[in-house]
């Protein structure tokens, strides 16, 4: 390409697409040569925090989280880098139970979760497929208006 001479966005995709099919042919989708696997798992880490003197409470003091460093780490030591993906997250409306983690798809939430309960998370839940039962936010307290844990309910 001449310097000064601009060149489209679809004239690069056609580029890009004539070049995968010159040297991937076999292949039905060119595109897929480059797309990632998906993610067998999704771990979402509340990291929200609130004022001191909010009527709920937070998962995190200061927006941080020890526990989300820990999963990360654990999970990258159990080879599940490319398999299982630990994020951070806002707030999950489950701030009585926090700090909050929830799996996905498997959507089992947990609550009460300290970095010292990661290890279990990932050897049981993440690695053998059986959540931790301990854990677990009971379903009557997911979503509802009312739980024992929510004060004023």
């Amino acid at each position: 390409m001449r310097a000064g001479k601009a060149i489209s966005a679809s004239t690069v995709r056609q580029k890009q697409r004539l070049w995968l099919q010159r040297n991937y042919s076999g292949i039905s989708c060119p595109e897929e040569v480059f797309r990632l696997p998906p993610f067998e798992r999704h771990v979402f880490v509340c990291l929200n925090s609130r004022a001191a003197d909010a009527p709920r409470p937070s998962c995190t003091r200061d927006g941080t989280s020890a526990l989300h460093t820990r999963l990360q780490q654990l999970s990258r030591e159990a080879g599940l880098g490319a398999k299982v993906r630990i994020n951070k997250s806002g707030c999950l409306d489950q701030c009585e139970h926090g700090p909050t983690v929830v799996v996905y798809p498997d959507a089992v939430w947990y609550g009460n979760v300290r970095p010292e309960d990661a290890e279990e998370i990932v050897r049981e839940h993440l690695v053998g497929g059986r959540p931790v039962e301990r854990l677990r936010i009971a379903d009557a307290c997911l979503n509802a208006k009312s739980c024992p844990h929510r004060p004023g309910t």
